[in-house]
């Protein structure tokens, strides 16, 4: 028996830290939404956890006990066998929530494999990261906390997407480590948009936090930015979470896609373009 499960990327639209816990911890506020663009697990019967990776990203990463599929499934069931096999194709490292994504949909895919109907998923979540929790459905949401609590995101209107990677990672503490300013509020958002435009007209008065001190760090991200502004049709260019990853939004997936291309084949960077991912209504 064999189970996949898809694990979509996850876009910041915009990300304000709005304060610090006393543990350390950064306090933000962020409105997510999934690309249909991500990787997949596959979790087959066994009787030893074992991982195997594959895909374009892959080589990246290495299927030592440490990794967050395998801490996934020890939090979930101790001591249960499970061949995974994660199909990379997220850059890694890159500010799209990959690794967490990666771990929410082991967690799925093994609650179907074990048939396991009473886990706190939340919970196990939230001990192996931040972005786990809002990975675990897929769907648009606003996260506020260190990534805990979570709501419901205001009526998206349809839109492209276009995303672009420069193939340089940006360490996440060393970005909040070299943020500099005051903290941003929490913005007072509507209950929906009527089109792409107007959502990308009030994004626009909002911000990635971290954006600035990944510049700093990484500049070939400004140039990212810079070319994702260029794009014809592009109505925001952003940074997504801790970077290198940037979007572009589109009055449409289909502008998206052909913006995408053109832009890869200028700059040989990982490029992606089309629509929002629709999780299923029921289950895992």
């Amino acid at each position: 028996m064999s189970i996949t499960s898809f694990a979509p990327a996850k876009v910041n639209l915009y990300l304000h830290v709005t304060g610090r816990r006393a543990d350390g911890y950064h306090l933000l506020d962020s409105l997510a939404v999934f690309p249909e663009v991500g990787d997949l697990v596959e979790a087959t019967a066994a009787d030893e956890l074992c991982l195997r990776l594959g895909g374009a990203f892959g080589a990246a990463l290495q299927a030592e006990p440490d990794n967050l599929l395998l801490r996934a499934a020890r939090a979930l069931a101790p001591g249960r066998g499970a061949k995974l096999r994660l199909e990379k194709n997220l850059p890694v490292a890159s500010g799209i929530g990959g690794g967490s994504a990666d771990a929410a949909a082991a967690l799925r895919a093994l609650c179907n494999l074990w048939d396991i109907r009473n886990a706190d998923l939340p919970r196990l979540a939230l001990q192996l990261g931040a972005d786990v929790p809002v990975c675990l459905r897929s769907a648009p949401a606003r996260m506020q906390g260190i990534g805990e609590i979570l709501a419901p995101a205001p009526c998206l209107p349809a839109f492209g997407m276009v995303l672009a990677n420069p193939g340089v990672a940006v360490p996440t503490p060393s970005v909040f480590k070299a943020r500099t300013g005051a903290f941003s509020p929490a913005p007072a958002l509507p209950a929906s948009w009527p089109s792409a435009a107007a959502m990308a007209a009030d994004l626009q008065r909002y911000s990635n936090d971290l954006q600035a001190s990944a510049i700093s760090i990484q500049p070939v991200i400004g140039e990212v930015l810079a070319a994702l502004s260029a794009l014809p049709g592009a109505l925001l260019a952003r940074m997504s979470g801790s970077g290198a990853t940037c979007f572009a939004l589109f009055n449409t997936p289909g502008a998206a896609q052909a913006a995408a291309a053109g832009l890869a084949a200028r700059s040989g960077w990982w490029c992606w373009g089309g629509g929002l991912y629709q999780p299923p209504q029921t289950g895992l």
